[in-house]
This record gives C-alpha cells, sequence and structure tokens, in this order.
C-alpha cells in the first residue's frame, strides 16, 4: 500500500523544485477566518433599497392555473410588487433542457414562473416583492389563486401506460429519453452459463439538503444595464451565460460572485426557475433583490435525484468468471427536464457504469427516463455512481453465493487487472489506469478479512447476525467535454487561473473553480507555494468571481483538483519563469545560474540567496528603468487547462461494511466501515480522507435514512427536517480510508478526483453487507434506502 504521504516506490514525475507542500496535510486555507465567523455568505449581504421576494409556489402536484388574485398583497404596507407568469415572460425567455448527444430527449419549455399550468408540488407561480422578509410572507398570505387541479402522473412504473395522463400532450407521451446498449453476445452468453442471478433493485428520491440553501441577490443597474448577480452556486460562469441568453444581455454586462457557498452536492450546479425569476425582478424594478429559500421549500424546489427502479442479471461459469451483464433501468424525473445539464444525464451514467470494473464484454442495458408530477431530479453528489455500482456488486453478490465462493474471492478473480490498462469497459467508456486488484488485497488487509469471517461464524451460534459486505467502484472525474460540451451545452470543460506576484512578493492567484466545503482553496494555496516557490502563509486565493478569474467550469463532477489544480499549477509555474528572468535581468545573470527557494533568488552554485521577491515586485513595478528597454516585466500570467487525453479520468476504490442486524426489530447498526481510494496524486491527505468519509456518510444516507416520501396524489409527504432524516455522527461507525496511488498521466498533477467514489460505493457496500447478515434465512433486501420495516417484512414479521 503506497501511503499518501510515503511515496516509496512510487514514480511520481517532479511537479515543482522545492516540493514543500503538494502531498502534505496542510490545514484548510480558509478554516480559521470560517471558524472566527467571518465567512461571507449571501444572506449576510445587504444593499440599499434592497427588496426580499417569496414565491407562491404551487400546493398541489398538477394544476391549472385560472386566476391570481393579488390586489390586497399590493396595498400592504412594504410591498414593492407582485408579479406573475405572464409578466415575467415578456424579459425573460423559456427553456428547453436537452442535450444533442442525448439522442432523441426530449422536454417541454419552461418559465421562470408558471403560466398555465403548475406542474409540481412547489413549482414558483406568483413573486412577492417586498421591503422586509416579513412583509412579504405577510403579503404572501393574501395571495389567492385560483386552480384546477388535474390527474397528476406520479408513479413511474405506469407513466408510459396508454390509460396514463399526459403531463405535456405536445410531446405526445411521458418518456423523455430512452437508450439501448447491447454489447457482444449477451443472450449467448447467459444461454451458456452455469449460474445466472438477477434481482429487482429500487433506489428511493432524496436531495441534498445542503447547510446554507439555495440563496441569491440580484442587482440590475438600469444606467450601465449591468447586471450583479450574488450567488451560492457552483458553476458562476454558467450562470453568467444563462442569464445572458435568457435576459439578452451581454458576458460583459453580467457579473456573478459567489463568495463563501455553505455546501452544494450537486444541488448548486443547476439552473432554477426562481434563479431566473429573481433576476427578472431586478431588472423589472431596478433595485437588488434577494431571494433566500427556506428549509420547507427546499424540499420541493431543490432537485431531488436517484429514484430508479433497475431489474439486473449476471451470468457466470461454474469456475466463477463473469460472462455478462443485463439491466433495465426505469428512472423518473419530474415534468421537466432540469436547465442546461438535462435530467437525463443520471439514467445515461447507469447505463454507462453497470459492471465497470468488471472485465466481462458482454452487455446489454436498456433506459426509459419518464416524465412525472413531481419535484424535477438532476445531477447529484454521484450522478448515477450508486445506482450503478449497487446493481452491480449486489448482482456480483448474487452470483458468488449460487456458487458458494467466497464474494472477495470472486471480486479478485473478475476485476480487470491491474496490468491490464488502458482499456475500454463492455459499455464503450474509456480507462486510463486503476487499480482494482491492488485496492482488494490493501483492504482485504486492512479489515482483517479472515479473523472477521471467523468472528462473523462465531456470533451466528449465538443468535447475533452481523454481515459483511463489498463494493469495487469506479468514478469519473476530470471530464472532457465530452460531458457536455459535445452535447451543445455551453458549460466549459476546460479551467484557468491567474498567478500575480505583488510588490510585497505576495502572490495572488485567481481560479475559476470555487470553494464549496471541499477545501479547493487549500489545495491550490499548496500547489502554488510549491510551484512559485514561496511560503503558503504569502498565497491569496481569489474564487467566485466572473469578473476577476478566467472562464472555467467551476466545481462539478470532482474536477477540483484535476482541472482546477492543474490550471494553478501552469499558471504558477509560468509566474516562476517568469519571476527567474526579470532576476535575471536584475542582477545581469543567466537564468540558468538561479533558482527559486522560499521567496528568494538563490545562487545554484553556492545555495546563497542573492535577491528576495520582495525586491523583485518593487522594480518590476516600480523601477522599470533600471531594466533594459527591451526587456518586458511580466508579473502576471494566466494559464488554462482541459482535459483531452480522455472523455473522463476515472477514480477507483473498494470500499467494505461491517453490520449487525437486530431480527426483532429490523435496526441496523452500522459497526465499521473500510474504504481504499484511488484518486491518483493525492495532494493533501487530510482534505481528500475527509472528503472520502463525508461522501461514504452522504451514501449511507442513501442506503438507510434519506427519502422523499410521496402519496398517491403527488404530494411530499415528509418535507421538513423533523421527518426526513439525514444520517447524523451518532449512527455513523469508524470509517477507516488508505490510499492506492496511479497518477494520471494526462496531467502534471497526476491527480484524479476525490469528491464523489466515497457516495458511490457505500450504498452497495452497506446493502451487500445487510445482506450478508440476513444470509442464514433466506432472504434479501433491494430497496434502497433500507428500513427496519423492510427488513422485517423480508423476513416475515410483519
Amino acid at each position: 500500500m503506497n501511503k499518501p504521504n510515503d511515496l516509496a516506490g512510487l514514480v511520481l514525475d517532479p511537479v515543482t523544485a522545492d516540493q514543500r507542500y503538494i502531498g502534505e496535510s496542510e490545514p484548510r486555507h480558509s478554516a480559521k477566518r470560517l471558524l472566527e465567523g467571518q465567512g461571507t455568505y449571501v444572506d449576510d449581504l445587504q444593499f440599499p433599497r434592497m427588496g426580499h421576494v417569496v414565491y407562491w409556489r404551487s400546493p398541489v402536484a398538477h394544476m391549472r392555473i385560472i386566476q391570481i388574485h393579488s390586489a390586497a398583497a399590493r396595498n400592504l404596507p412594504g410591498v414593492l410588487a407582485v408579479v406573475d407568469g405572464v409578466q415575467m415572460a415578456t424579459i425573460c425567455k423559456p427553456w428547453v433542457a436537452t442535450l444533442s448527444h442525448l439522442a432523441g430527449m426530449k422536454s417541454a419549455p419552461q418559465h421562470a414562473l408558471a403560466i398555465e399550468r403548475a406542474c409540481w408540488q412547489g413549482e414558483p407561480v406568483v413573486a412577492v416583492v417586498a421591503e422586509s422578509r416579513a412583509q412579504a410572507e405577510d403579503a404572501l398570505q393574501l395571495i389567492e389563486v385560483e386552480w384546477e387541479e388535474l390527474p397528476a402522473v406520479v408513479s413511474m412504473l405506469t407513466a408510459l401506460d396508454p390509460e396514463t395522463p399526459l403531463i405535456h400532450p405536445e410531446l405526445g407521451d411521458n418518456l423523455c429519453f430512452t437508450r439501448s446498449l447491447n454489447v457482444g453476445e449477451v443472450d449467448a452468453q447467459f444461454a451458456a452459463a452455469d449460474v445466472i442471478a438477477e434481482a429487482t433493485f429500487g433506489f428511493g428520491r432524496h436531495t441534498g439538503v445542503t447547510l446554507e440553501p439555495r440563496c441569491q441577490i440580484a442587482d440590475y443597474n438600469p444606467g450601465d444595464h449591468r447586471l450583479t448577480v450574488y450567488h451560492s452556486q457552483q458553476a458562476p460562469h454558467m450562470m453568467q451565460d444563462l442569464y445572458c441568453r435568457q435576459f439578452g444581455l451581454a458576458e460583459s454586462d453580467v457579473h456573478v460572485i459567489c463568495k463563501d457557498v455553505g455546501g452544494s452536492f450537486g444541488i448548486k450546479v443547476h439552473a432554477y426557475p426562481d434563479d431566473f425569476a429573481t433576476v427578472g425582478l431586478a431588472i423589472l424594478l431596478g433595485r437588488p433583490i434577494k431571494f433566500v429559500a427556506d428549509r420547507l421549500e427546499s424540499f420541493t424546489s431543490d432537485i431531488h435525484a436517484r429514484e430508479h427502479q433497475v431489474k439486473g442479471r449476471i451470468a457466470a461459469t461454474k469456475q466463477g468468471d463473469i460472462l455478462a451483464f443485463e439491466i433495465d433501468d426505469l428512472t423518473a424525473i419530474g415534468p421537466y427536464s432540469m436547465f442546461p445539464r438535462t435530467s437525463a444525464i443520471e439514467g445515461n451514467q447507469v447505463v454507462n457504469l453497470v459492471g465497470g470494473p468488471y472485465k466481462h464484454q458482454h452487455y446489454r442495458a436498456q433506459l426509459n427516463v419518464v416524465f412525472q408530477n413531481k419535484t424535477p431530479t438532476c445531477q447529484y453528489r454521484g450522478v448515477g455512481h450508486p445506482i450503478a455500482c449497487a446493481v452491480t456488486e449486489a448482482l456480483v453478490d448474487l452470483a458468488a453465493e449460487k456458487l458458494q465462493m467466497d464474494p472477495l474471492v470472486f471480486r479478485q478473480r473478475n476485476v480487470i487487472p491491474d496490468d491490464a490498462y488502458p482499456c475500454s469497459g463492455a459499455s464503450g467508456i474509456k480507462f486510463e489506469i486503476l487499480s482494482h486488484e491492488q485496492c482488494l488485497r490493501t483492504i482485504e488487509k486492512m479489515m482483517n478479512y479472515t479473523e472477521l469471517r471467523q468472528e462473523q461464524a462465531t456470533l451466528r451460534k449465538k443468535g447475533i447476525y452481523r454481515g459483511i459486505g463489498f463494493a469495487a467502484l469506479i468514478e469519473l472525474t476530470n471530464p472532457s467535454a465530452a460531458f457536455y460540451g459535445v452535447g451543445g451545452a455551453r458549460i466549459a470543460s476546460q479551467d484557468g487561473a491567474t498567478a500575480r506576484l505583488d510588490p510585497s512578493g505576495v502572490v495572488s492567484i485567481m481560479v475559476g473553480v470555487g470553494e464549496q466545503g471541499q477545501g479547493t482553496e487549500g489545495i491550490y494555496a499548496q500547489i502554488a507555494a510549491d510551484a512559485v516557490g514561496v511560503p503558503i502563509a504569502d498565497v491569496r486565493i481569489i474564487t467566485g468571481d466572473t469578473a476577476v478569474t478566467p472562464y472555467g467550469g467551476g466545481t462539478w463532477a470532482s474536477r477540483g483538483a484535476g482541472i482546477g489544480g492543474e490550471a494553478v499549477l501552469l499558471a504558477a509555474q509560468a509566474l516562476q519563469e517568469n519571476i527567474l528572468r526579470l532576476a535575471g535581468a536584475i542582477l545581469q545573470r543567466d537564468t540558468a545560474e538561479l533558482l527559486v527557494r522560499r521567496s528568494q533568488i538563490i545562487d545554484k552554485a553556492t545555495g546563497q540567496a542573492v535577491l528576495p521577491f520582495s525586491e523583485i515586485g518593487r522594480i518590476g513595478y516600480f523601477r522599470t528603468d533600471t531594466l533594459p528597454n527591451d526587456f518586458k516585466v511580466d508579473l502576471m500570467v494566466t494559464r488554462h487547462y482541459a482535459q483531452r487525453d480522455y472523455p473522463f479520468i476515472f477514480t477507483n476504490g473498494v470500499q467494505a461494511s461491517y453490520v449487525e442486524v437486530d431480527l426483532d426489530t429490523g435496526f441496523v447498526t452500522l459497526l465499521k466501515h473500510w474504504a481504499v481510494e484511488d484518486c491518483g496524486r493525492v495532494l493533501n491527505p487530510m482534505l481528500v480522507d475527509e472528503q472520502v468519509r463525508g461522501a461514504i456518510v452522504q451514501g449511507i444516507g442513501g442506503a438507510l435514512y434519506e427519502e422523499c416520501l410521496y402519496d398517491d396524489s403527488g404530494l411530499l409527504r415528509n418535507g421538513n427536517m423533523a421527518d426526513y432524516l439525514v444520517p447524523m455522527a451518532n449512527e455513523m461507525p469508524d470509517i477507516e480510508v488508505a490510499h492506492v496511488q496511479t497518477p494520471t498521466a494526462s496531467s502534471q498533477l497526476g491527480a484524479k478526483g476525490a469528491g464523489e467514489a466515497g457516495t458511490a460505493g457505500a450504498p452497495a457496500a452497506v446493502m451487500n453487507a445487510i445482506n450478508d447478515a440476513l444470509m442464514p434465512f433466506k432472504v434479501k433486501v433491494f430497496e434502497q434506502p433500507i428500513t427496519s420495516e423492510k427488513i422485517l417484512h423480508a423476513l416475515g414479521k410483519i
């Protein structure tokens, strides 16, 4: 095993000449400021003449809007405006969220405020703006909307039935997207198989529950036609582009600023109707408008994810070789595809990723993505990976059980060998370099697997039922333009960074990938400090500002280190080169004779410091008259990076879970969880470990607790923190993390992503562990979240 801070035996190309921070557990760059309460979140911001908006949202799943009565609300003190969908549509264009590379995908036009119909509980219909939030909420109570309730499509299982009403009749049916994939000779492989295992899997909807809800302040200056939006968002340049397109503005007239962001998990990488409505109100009223979602409306207005039913089967030989996988995935996305990334991506990812870690070459998949009258679903942390991994790994366990083969041995026999890369998976996805064999060996030692099995057997004799579950996973990171750009979405696959030496010798880094709580500012400071050659205390990081940072894609798909970090590295290296050139001109020496060490120019031959950075800054900015006439001083450089070698760079790993199931209550106790992660070069072991642990906890939430429950009429039954369960610290097991490092050759840093793999593998490992505990009773539970009720039902006790 290669420990993050011990790279003995691991060949890595040197990134910097004076590497002191990369690879070390440096404390998070902004931690002190945030811990002291000095963070700046959207709701902290106050502006003169600022109005506050609240939204009247549809109380039912599907309704026709007959008439809106707003006179009483308009007449309340402090009320600035009451705006409906017809008024908003005069300045904000509708949108259709489809991608051209998802052939045949369709969705209906959507407006910032519903006009004729509202299609889910929570869709914004009327905006009320007042001088204070309290006044706006008081006025909201006086809005009266006459509506006719329409039939709601609630169950995805019947969404395509001929007798089911059409949500959008102009589309012809309730099918958003369908895809079929058939590779190899699946029927022949199943016909020849010694063992076939199959199951149907269910995955419940859940949502992000970020600490800071979605919020924004839009400020339009009619004098210079300039729009400024303060946003809690993951992709500032994407939102800048969308505001330009929807309101007919130029990029130079739209400024998006994302200061501190209190968590995102993918919830804040989409464009919501109320985003556009808030901007539209600022334009209509010519004053700043603030929107902050409260926790209750977040449950029905934030995107949901993961509502799938998957029928899967696996074929294997009696010797223990996997021959083929087959799945049929049905997923529901609400009444509209989300803008601009679309809601078909999650299901598409499931098709791409099922069976991914294994060396079979026969695979068939069918995907149907259907509309329904529930909150729209879209990309959320992991994006299809938890579903694909759970289906794959449960089928692998079922096959191993039928073969009476140890599930760990079965995986060791069937994963793609570490020396087989580069290669392609059965679905056609391209792998550069993965390490499942080494990860399996590592986790076997970490968990003392043989002893753990002996403990399990001993306890079963005493009536204590514990289970061990594994999950081998792959996770796409560092995406190229093949993700969105190829489909026509204007979402940047590249990112840029600017590095500047200030006159005092401090280095400022401006980068398009923002900080969402995951620690990107910290690793950018580490990279810049090493690459320029300064103490980390002399690095300043600026993110999330479209007027300052180079154009970039933002934070999504675990691209912060691999894309943003590489851009920072390139800019910082270029700045050091320019510093050395300037030093050579000042000292009248060949730059080959000089080195940079800790904010000093060093004589390479003697090792003596000959010029401090502060003097370079002084001369470079204020005394250029002392330099040769033809010498150009450039102490501010910008570099961009886009990953082009592969459509994605894949992270991989293995997780294991150890649980105990109480047969009388159905209660699951999480005893221990192990993760071996390969995210390429580990830039900061402490941050990576906590990213992995946090992602595992989020994955466990989906496996055991979190689910958005709807009634038969399409109303959310548990949209509050009392009834929607999230994992808490006292329920979580100890999580032990180790690393294997196989750096990607697509960049100098060699970093892959680390933010989502934990979420991808945890649900599969926990589900397999529960079913392993239940094995003596010959029952399985394949519907997540796995609740006590479901376990007791499987056991025939209720």
